[in-house]
């Protein structure tokens, strides 16, 4: 998965599974917290990153097709953007 943000830090389009999806509404972001008891990655020690950043963005690989919504996130200290669900639009 990739992700192209605009100059703000906002997602503009994602790549997934072969199709390029434009991000067609305004995408909502919010921190989690790391489970870091449930993994074994680990940060350096001093190191402040325990935030998960996580958008949720509603798609389209063309303006004729159907909303989607996608939740991504990226884990501390990595640049990769992980799927977290992909779904039909309410």
């Amino acid at each position: 998965m990739a992700v192209r943000f605009t100059l703000d830090g906002t997602p503009l389009a994602i790549r997934h599974d072969g199709h390029v999806w434009a991000v067609a509404t305004d995408p909502v972001r919010w921190y989690e917290r790391e489970s870091w008891w449930e993994t074994r990655h680990r940060a350096p020690v001093g190191a402040a990153v325990v935030d998960i950043t996580v958008w949720r963005v509603q798609v389209r690989i063309n303006s004729a097709s159907p909303l989607r919504t996608m939740e991504i996130r990226r884990r501390p200290m990595s640049e990769q953007w992980l799927l977290s669900s992909l779904d039909d639009a309410a």
